[in-house]
């Protein structure tokens, strides 16, 4: 879908993401998992800034995978869990044990090194890791089930989204009606492929240990980060290796502190 704006696929993105979501609360005759969101402003407020962050972080990358860049963009999910745990820390004033700060302190001189020896601030990435960070951060104080929370979001950003389409389409433009039938295909799937695995990796949350949640997250910027090197043939000289190494070194430094700390909280749990 490289030829489709990203503007107008993000607007895709939100239309038949809502069209998909509202089968699902139809088929669990769940509406009423709606109705918290609009009970005060500050709710409502609440779930449009975490749609705007939303759609911020699907635009961002959308734009960047169709510019050659994915390899910036799994960088920046790589930041994801490091960029929640610095958020932790300012924002819901978290106490962080001294590996998380170092690992935040090698993640960051890993972007200063691509900063010092690339000459390039990674903008994307940190964009993308940025919105994702601080969407989660919204997230922990909604008070909606993920599939409702994800349709509040989607219904808050339909008018815009179905407004730049309706306007595409009365300007000849835009890609309904104007491409071929395997680009139609593609473009109306785009829902359910954007709904799908977010509401699987919610069933899931509820399921799996938080440490082997959080080892899963790194499987899909690893992925990217093959398909862009491999792929893509994306640049990664040795400056970018070496800024990648720090990072990657920092997410195993978390990583492992996250696995010790939880095996303590699960011994101490069953001595009680």
């Amino acid at each position: 879908m490289q030829t489709v704006s990203p503007f107008e696929l993000i607007a895709h993105r939100i239309v038949w993401s809502l069209a998909f979501l509202l089968a699902v609360l139809a088929w669990q005759r769940n509406f009423s998992s709606l109705r918290p969101a609009f009970v005060s402003a500050r709710s409502l407020g609440l779930n449009l800034l975490s749609g705007l962050l939303l759609a911020i972080n699907w635009t961002v990358y959308v734009w960047a995978v169709n510019r050659g860049h994915v390899i910036e963009s799994s960088l920046g999910y790589f930041l994801v869990p490091l960029g929640n745990v610095a958020l932790g820390s300012l924002a819901l004033k978290e106490t962080l044990r001294r590996p998380q700060w170092l690992a935040i302190a090698l993640a960051a001189v890993g972007v200063i090194l691509l900063l010092a020896r690339v000459g390039h601030v990674p903008w994307i990435a940190l964009v993308i890791a940025g919105t994702w960070s601080s969407y989660g951060l919204l997230k922990k104080q909604s008070s909606l089930g993920s599939i409702a929370g994800l349709t509040v979001e989607t219904i808050v950003l339909f008018p815009v989204a179905a407004g730049l389409l309706l306007w595409l389409g009365a300007q000849g433009g835009g890609v309904l009606g104007h491409a071929d039938a395997r680009l139609h295909a593609y473009v109306l799937s785009v829902g359910v492929v954007t709904a799908l695995p977010l509401l699987l990796f919610a069933y899931g949350a509820q399921r799996l240990r938080l440490t082997s949640l959080g080892l899963l997250q790194y499987v899909a910027p690893s992925v990217q980060f093959l398909i862009g090197l491999f792929v893509y043939h994306e640049p990664f000289d040795s400056a970018r290796f070496q800024a990648f190494a720090l990072i990657w070194l920092g997410l195993a430094v978390y990583s492992a502190d996250s696995v010790w700390s939880q095996r303590r909280f699960f011994q101490k749990a069953s001595k009680a």
